[in-house]
């Protein structure tokens, strides 16, 4: 069906287009030939151009009259525009330009704000694309000298980038713009211009299309479910993303008009389907944006796995990297589900990831990875290996092992109901208050707050020092609760296991192990904590193993006594008979952490610069180059030899170098060294990942958990992606028929 015009309709409609034409002949004709007499020797032609190589930045851009024929200066045109603005980095810092005597500089909001502005790291100046590519037609009109040939830099004046817009529709630059859209769009025949039902359909799609995106990001930031139980038009609930356009609808009355009764249903742009693309572009944008942070530099792989909700095993891959700017970023790139966690499992999904999931952008970052690379070293986490360390303590010793099992059945005796956790929370309340009123507690903000017995992780060692300290507090209210039970309990079996509970807290052999595993816990928890910090550099981590080593030696050679006064004065406090033991303290930090005193990582710690460059030493750094020999072969070795100690003294002569104290400082003037000393990170992913897929959402497909865990982890990226780009990156995607030809 198509739909007639009127007489001025269809006068309009001619008249842009002998605008458009006249436009283009003024590009190919006169103005053209003026230009092409002037620069014969710089035009070019077809088969000197690759479109793929055409300048980015507008400085080092040649005119557009230079190309040869209106065929070739079109086709160049669409593709700066398909292209888009040459923009500055996310993050770039402008250079200062002094103007009548005070500092200006460009503004990133500038280019938010006006989409066809352009900048120039080589003149620090702006341009305008759209006047760009029709100057050579028009030259002088409507600033188009200063935005176009010489750049624009009075950043003291925004004002001038408005005045450049103009008010009029008419203005050069609004007239450009209009003719770079026309550029775009295939038929600018009339024929074509009186089908106006086809371009209020497309219309009415791109404002469907931007409010289903807009909706988006908002569910990805907060970790929230997509799809509802009950979708169905009469549902009062159908689910956050409708409910989430549908309140976009009632807020702009230009969404609501073309939502609703009057959506096509092949056309509603609401699809659980068309959900799932959405939010896959948003994670490519953002996985793009991390490999361009990179810029091909050096970068460490963090990977640790852990089981989902569901009970799949999900491996978060990370990558470590200093960017550009000497800033140290740890960036999650995806989440992938592994049917097992052995190693050759592990090196083969992540291969399939850069290969197949990443695309032909990142093939750089595959072959890096896939390639046997014999200067690649593995290094493990050491918070991982304090948690080894505690497992060791715990398997290895019966008492211990025996401990944490009467702790686990603990847990669940006395806090099998509410009831009983009601209990000890009653009882700690009152004994507070007690306390308070005699004088031996003192009230504040902050102080004696509630406790409670909560069950600790099964891998994080760190919970049950938690759980074990609030047993140590909670210790009256405990047997108030088990004595309940005793005499209480809902069947024999329950009232058995309190019974023996009783005993056993009871013992002489409880309180000492008790302390004994809070003072070993209470060190460990405070290097764990330690060394789960991003900016914790190598021979840091190393000196914390290396003084929590000598303090459990301490403990062990000097502290029985401290310990057996605070056994015996817990028993004294609970009325536990009191006994005189001599237990062996058992030792697993040199077994578990010989991988700290590693030659890699001893000799990456030569590169520390306090003091004066100290433990920069000639023999260190040799040995550190033989753990590379991809990058120094013996000859090259023997160069090095030479060179470095000269090398050496010039570094610590140099005074950019001075007063420098850890490595990441060193870093930020000259080598990247990106080698994590634990996977925290990696982590903090799993803990996201209870966010985003929860029991309620424990179907969720493993694309789309990817993709929702890479945008709610990399929020900041998140924030900055322009809806423009989701909308260019969602019709490039596969199935073109149902996205429309836009």
């Amino acid at each position: 069906m198509c739909s007639l015009l009127t007489c001025s309709q269809l006068s309009e409609v001619q008249t842009l287009n002998l605008e458009i034409d006249r436009t283009f002949s003024m590009s190919d004709g006169t103005a053209s030939n003026t230009n092409h007499t002037s620069h014969r020797s710089s035009q070019i032609s077809r088969q000197e151009v690759n479109f793929d190589e055409l300048p980015y930045d507008p400085a080092d851009r040649r005119r557009i009259s230079d190309y040869i024929g209106d065929q070739l200066q079109n086709d160049v045109r669409r593709k700066y525009l398909t292209r888009g603005p040459c923009k500055p980095p996310p993050g770039f810092k402008f250079p200062v330009t002094m103007i009548a005597g005070f500092p200006r500089r460009c503004q990133h909001e500038w280019f938010n704000k006006y989409g066809w502005l352009e900048y120039s790291e080589k003149m620090n100046k702006c341009f305008c694309l759209y006047c760009y590519l029709f100057r050579d037609c028009n030259k002088g009109q409507g600033g188009n000298d200063a935005f176009v040939i010489d750049g624009w830099d009075g950043y003291n004046k925004s004002d001038r980038l408005r005045d450049h817009v103009g008010s009029k529709c008419n203005s050069f630059h609004n007239t450009a713009v209009k003719i770079c859209d026309n550029l775009l769009k295939p038929g600018q025949s009339i024929g074509e211009a009186i089908n106006k039902q086809s371009n209020i359909t497309k219309e009415n799609h791109l404002i469907r299309l931007n409010a289903s995106i807009k909706a988006v990001p908002y569910l990805l930031h907060q970790g929230l479910a997509f799809c509802g139980h009950d979708e169905t038009e009469e549902s009062t609930n159908k689910g956050n993303f409708r409910e989430l356009v549908q309140l976009l609808a009632e807020e702009n009355d230009k969404v609501k008009k073309v939502v609703g009764s009057n959506t096509p249903k092949n056309n509603k742009m609401i699809a659980p389907e068309l959900q799932r693309d959405i939010v896959n572009c948003f994670a490519e944008i953002i996985v793009k944006s991390i490999i361009e942070e990179i810029g091909g530099d050096v970068f460490c792989l963090l990977v640790d796995e852990s089981a989902d909700v569901s009970g799949k095993e999900q491996i978060a891959v990370i990558l470590r990297y200093v960017d550009k700017f000497r800033v140290l970023k740890e960036r999650l790139i995806a989440v992938v589900h592994v049917q097992e966690t052995s190693g050759s499992c592990l090196k083969s999904n992540i291969d399939n990831l850069f290969a197949n999931n990443m695309r032909g952008e990142f093939n750089g970052l595959r072959a890096l990875i896939v390639k046997e690379n014999n200067s690649a070293h593995y290094i493990h986490c050491f918070a991982h290996q304090l948690q080894l360390v505690i497992v060791a303590v715990a398997k290895k010793n019966d008492d211990a092992s025996d401990f944490f099992d009467m702790i686990s059945l603990l847990l669940t005796v006395a806090g099998a109901s509410c009831k009983r956790k009601y209990m000890v929370r009653e009882k700690q309340q009152e004994r507070v208050r007690k306390a308070i009123g005699s004088g031996q507690l003192h009230s504040g903000t902050g102080l004696n707050q509630e406790q409670s017995l909560q069950r600790a992780g099964d891998t994080r060692w760190g919970s049950h020092y938690k759980t074990l300290k609030n047993l140590s507090n909670l210790f009256p209210e405990i047997i108030e609760v088990l004595q309940y039970v005793e005499k209480e309990g809902p069947n024999d079996a329950k009232r058995r296991q309190a019974r023996g509970l009783l005993d056993y807290l009871k013992d002489f052999d409880f309180v000492f192990h008790l302390h004994l595993m809070m003072l070993i816990l209470g060190h460990a928890n405070c290097l764990s904590l330690s060394l789960q910090r991003k900016d914790k550099g190598i021979l840091e981590a190393m000196l914390e193993v290396k003084l929590t080593k000598q303090k459990f030696q301490q403990i062990r050679d000097d502290g029985c006594d401290s310990l057996l006064q605070d056994v015996q004065s817990f028993c004294e406090k609970h009325g536990i008979p009191k006994l005189d033991m001599d237990e062996e303290y058992i030792d697993h930090f040199n077994d578990r952490f010989k991988e700290a005193n590693s030659q890699l990582l001893t000799h990456i710690a030569a590169f520390n610069p306090k003091n004066s460059f100290e433990a920069f030493k000639f023999e260190s750094l040799m040995e550190l180059a033989k753990s590379y020999p991809d990058d120094f072969d013996s000859t090259q070795l023997r160069d090095l030899g030479r060179e470095l100690n000269i090398y050496i003294d010039n570094v610590k002569a140099d005074e950019r170098f001075a007063n420098l104290n850890t490595i990441f400082e060193l870093a930020k003037l000259m080598v990247v060294l990106v080698l994590p000393v634990a996977t925290a990170s990696v982590e903090m992913c799993f803990s996201a990942m209870k966010i985003v897929k929860t029991i309620l959402r424990n179907r969720i497909g493993d694309g789309f958990l990817n993709d929702c865990m890479v945008c709610f982890v990399e929020q900041e990226f998140l924030a900055t992606i322009p809806i423009d780009d989701v909308i260019t990156r969602f019709h490039k995607m596969e199935d073109r028929n149902r996205r429309g030809n836009l």
